[in-house]
């Protein structure tokens, strides 16, 4: 059957995950493992020691990782700066929505490079395709992950996002893909899934009957032991992959 609707992931697929980190480093910038934990601080009014502020966050990322790898949920970032404060044994400051706000928007107000080809290659896509977005919000909720793709002037190509923190699961449970598929009102034999995670993207959207890309262009760590229907190395090739899939 011909495809007719596309999917992609959106970290190490349609953006490069941390590329932002250098950007921060080049204006002097804290990285954002240590700037989510002093806005912490900093919103304590330093009332606690940054020690203490790091090790209850860090005990609130493995919490997270651990729900996220074995039950497919990913906490929103409010419910977790919630847990550091409950393990700090402290109240929402007065400063709680500053806090939330500028957690959210760390990669909006910094923002990671689009991976090269991106943009005119979903341009080319939308015109025969209906695009979709399947992506974990791991500490950017989906609203803002949503102005993320609009300030790299992308957004508008894809008429679905399925965002984890909104589904309320993430990848590679079946609602994610569910979410967007009733959207596109495609059945899954007639979409493909792009993204650089085997367990996620791949066995994800195959569990749904969808096909499914393995994307390598700046995370290869799966090539060897995917499922995927194919295996695509950059923007450059996509469309014929795609194009290979649905003949």
């Amino acid at each position: 059957m011909s495809i007719s609707g596309i999917t992609f992931d959106l970290w190490d697929t349609l953006v490069h995950d941390d590329s932002d980190e250098a950007k921060r480093q080049a204006q002097g910038l804290p990285g954002k493992y240590e700037q989510r934990r002093l806005l912490v601080w900093e919103s304590l009014e330093k009332s606690r020691s940054l020690a203490e502020v790091s090790l209850a966050y860090d005990a609130v990322d493995a919490a997270f990782n651990k729900v996220w790898k074995e039950h497919h949920i990913t906490w929103p970032i409010a419910e977790r700066l919630d847990l550091v404060l409950r393990g700090l044994n402290e109240k929402r400051p007065p400063r709680w929505d500053e806090l939330l706000e500028k957690t959210s928007r760390m990669e909006v107000d910094i923002p990671p490079d689009l991976i090269e080809g991106c943009a005119e290659t979903l341009a080319e896509l939308s015109k025969d395709y209906q695009l979709a977005i399947v992506s974990d919000a791991i500490v950017t909720p989906g609203a803002r992950l949503r102005d993320l793709l609009e300030n790299h002037g992308i957004k508008h190509h894809f008429s679905a996002f399925a965002f984890s923190d909104e589904v309320g699961h993430s990848k590679p449970h079946a609602g994610m893909f569910h979410s967007v598929l009733q959207t596109l009102e495609l059945p899954p034999e007639e979409v493909v899934h792009i993204g650089d995670r085997d367990h996620n993207d791949v066995k994800g959207s195959q569990g749904m009957g969808m096909k499914s890309i393995l994307f390598t262009a700046t995370r290869d760590l799966d090539r060897n032991h995917t499922t995927a229907d194919a295996i695509c190395d950059s923007y450059a090739d996509l469309r014929q992959t795609i194009q290979q899939l649905g003949s």
